[in-house]
């Protein structure tokens, strides 16, 4: 298309796409109304709930001995598969960014899997393949190395729900900056590890924090796929979301809402974080475009 044909064209392309100033505020209206109902309210009603009876019975609750291996069980889960999935994500992309072999596809879609199967399906996989039933689960648990209804066994089903927010934020970032920086690197005489902290780890630091935020949200919130391989025992193998749901059907609702609070705060930290990441992850991307 000439200079002066596209011309001639963009006002009524412009046309096309500004909508009216009565219709933009329909709309943002209506996401802010949606957003308020859908998140907002039950947020809010979470922390009302948690205080309806005082911080100090709120504080208390968490207090509780099972509450508190709750909160420490969380935390050496998202402390053992966050850094795994980190380094495992990094391998990933750059298997895919930096070379080309045959079963790239293959690999990738593999990397999504996790997105579109159940976590209760992959739960009780885990249960099928490492429980004291199986070949592989009874000789652990024969020689003292339980899987399932251990902490091994969430920590393996918190790593697949979660294994894609790391590559995934990677493979664009990566694929975009391209391989002339590391082959300049190794021809000038530097090593691979030093290619990698002192090229490629820079340029990738940003998407790198942005997914692995992503990915300690996703541990720390996982349910579905810990509830199948946990077991459920109280004070060993129970989550925060896995207590959640015990305290609240036992009718400890002020217990319940205090560790629904507590995770939603730690929700909102992450959120903070993840917002700073993307605000400074923008500005990186559009300078990657300049140059």
């Amino acid at each position: 298309m000439s200079d002066t044909a596209f011309a001639s064209r963009l006002p009524t392309a412009l046309a096309a796409t500004a909508e009216p100033a009565w219709v933009r505020r329909l709309l943002i209206l209506t996401t802010l109304g949606l957003l308020g109902l859908l998140v907002l309210a039950p947020l809010a009603a979470v922390f009302a709930e948690s205080l309806r009876n005082g911080i100090a019975l709120a504080v208390a609750s968490l207090g509780n001995r099972d509450a508190l291996a709750a909160i420490r069980l969380t935390l050496i889960v998202a402390a053992v598969s966050v850094p795994m999935n980190a380094a495992a994500g990094i391998a990933a992309a750059w298997a895919i960014t930096k070379f080309d072999w045959r079963g790239k596809a293959l690999l990738i879609t593999l990397i999504d899997l996790p997105f579109s199967v159940s976590p209760v399906v992959a739960g009780l996989c885990f249960v099928l393949l490492f429980g004291a039933n199986s070949l592989i689960g009874g000789w652990l648990v024969a020689h003292g190395y339980p899987i399932v209804f251990a902490l091994p066994g969430i920590v393996l089903a918190t790593m697949f729900i979660t294994f894609p927010f790391v590559a995934r934020e990677l493979i664009p970032v990566m694929t975009e900056q391209g391989r002339a920086e590391e082959e300049a690197a190794l021809t000038l005489g530097a090593s691979g590890w030093r290619m990698f902290l002192t090229v490629t780890l820079p340029n990738i630091r940003w998407a790198l924090l942005y997914g692995v935020l992503l990915c300690n949200a996703r541990a720390m919130g996982e349910f579905g796929a810990v509830a199948v391989v946990s077991g459920k025992i109280r004070g060993k193998t129970t989550t925060m979301p896995i207590m959640i749901e015990m305290l609240y059907n036992e009718y400890l609702s002020v217990a319940a809402f205090s560790m629904a609070a507590l995770l939603a705060a730690l929700a909102l930290v992450t959120l903070t974080l993840k917002s700073a990441l993307e605000w400074r992850y923008a500005d990186q991307l559009a300078a990657t475009h300049r140059h």
